[in-house]
């Protein structure tokens, strides 16, 4: 056994679950359009491919999650509630898109800020969870105190919440589709590489953008709309950014986001 520094020699690699760049060299576009409501439904473990039975995609999801969060991560941590902590689970999966209030997420769970944090913190660090921050310039317009929380898989956040409906009968598609191109545009930048800071943009006021890069100065703000729906960028934001960019992503263009 030797002990020595990789100081200047370690490379840190993180590997997602199955992204569209890979699925798009067995598939063709029109072919990935039309799985797209099985991407949102089952998310994205390699497993979930080679499984042709919805029930047994259920079974594995299920199980996953119950092996995974409850057992894995309990184990390696001196976390004894795992009610607890499923009830945190389940509390933010149901907020997807929306910003998250810890106090009040502990206020729910009758616990403490603190504690909720340390469990999110937990949860990020096992790759389940990941934060999205607001992004400011304007301290006294821009809301940025509370993050957006999102899934790393879709399957696991849809068995966290029990509901694996068809995406025609739910009505959280414009959650699964917010989810959906975040988590795919985070892996297409880190396999690419492209160096960018993600951000969300929100007033006071209620004006917002889903989601917004800035590379070297330059910001480009994204709406993302399930269906297809003609929008118009928020004034302010044109206002206050005047060389930032706007573009909506709907399900018949997000190939272009994600690829």
């Amino acid at each position: 056994w030797v002990s020595a520094t990789l100081t200047g020699r370690k490379c840190v690699f993180t590997l997602y679950q199955i992204d569209q760049m890979e699925l798009v060299k067995l598939h063709n576009k029109f072919e990935l359009a039309q799985m797209l409501p099985q991407f949102l439904v089952w998310g994205s473990y390699p497993n979930i491919f080679s499984i042709e039975s919805l029930g047994d995609r259920k079974n594995f999801l299920t199980q996953l999650t119950n092996d995974y969060l409850y057992r894995d991560i309990l184990e390696l941590t001196n976390i004894k509630n795992s009610q607890k902590l499923r009830d945190l689970l389940k509390l933010i999966a149901f907020q997807i898109g929306s910003q998250v209030s810890l106090t009040e997420l502990g206020t729910s769970l009758g616990m403490s800020k603190d504690t909720v944090e340390k469990y999110i913190d937990l949860l990020e660090k096992s790759f389940v969870l990941f934060r999205l921050k607001g992004f400011s310039r304007n301290l006294r317009k821009e809301v940025t105190k509370m993050d957006k929380i999102y899934f790393y898989d879709l399957g696991v956040r849809n068995a966290l919440i029990d509901n694996f409906n068809l995406l025609e009968d739910r009505n959280d598609q414009g959650q699964l589709w917010e989810n959906f191109l975040v988590i795919e545009r985070l892996k297409r930048n880190s396999y690419l590489p492209v160096v960018t800071s993600p951000y969300f943009w929100r007033l006071y006021s209620g004006a917002e953008i889903d989601y917004l890069e800035e590379d070297s100065g330059q910001l480009r703000g994204y709406e993302f709309k399930w269906r297809k729906k003609k929008t118009r960028p928020p004034k302010t934001w044109l206002e206050t950014y005047r060389n930032a960019t706007y573009r909506e992503v709907t399900s018949t263009n997000y190939l272009d986001f994600v690829l």
